[in-house]
């Protein structure tokens, strides 16, 4: 029997395969990618002096199969904190085990432990599959438009 996946914060020694997760995920999404200057960004971004990002991986006895990335947040109109999930992919072929639903049970964990009582994503109109797997467990959506503007 294979032994179960481990869903654990990332270590430095995973960004490697977090690319390659993050470019996969780029192209589920239907968005171009680059990996170039991703390693020295993220890993900034997970590990500096003051991290930006908080990342969970799934990892398995073959490597890494899904991450999710996430930050804490302020939002005025409720003047609290919330998390804000940035990123959530499991690789093909391991989607439907319910170990997504696990993952999002791991961030509700630990959005708990940093006194927040609010998770927020978002996930394009067209991915029907985890727009069904976010409301079975249990959340609700809003419609907006999000806009991009380069500087």
């Amino acid at each position: 029997m294979t032994p179960a996946p481990i869903i654990r914060f990332a270590l430095k020694k995973d960004l490697d395969e977090l690319i390659v997760l993050c470019e996969k995920h780029a192209i589920y999404e239907q968005a171009t990618y680059s990996r170039i200057g991703k390693r020295e960004k993220l890993e900034q971004s997970i590990f500096g002096e003051h991290p930006a990002l908080y990342c969970l991986v799934v990892d398995s006895k073959k490597g890494l199969i899904g991450y999710a990335t996430y930050m804490k947040q302020f939002s005025t109109w409720d003047a609290s904190f919330y998390i804000y999930m940035d990123c959530l992919f499991m690789r093909e072929g391991t989607r439907g085990f319910g170990i997504g639903d696990q993952l999002m049970q791991r961030i509700k964990l630990e959005a708990a432990q940093l006194d927040c009582k609010l998770i927020q994503w978002q996930t394009p109109d067209f991915n029907v599959r985890a727009i069904k797997f976010y409301k079975r467990i249990g959340a609700t959506s809003k419609e907006k438009e999000r806009f991009f503007w380069e500087v």
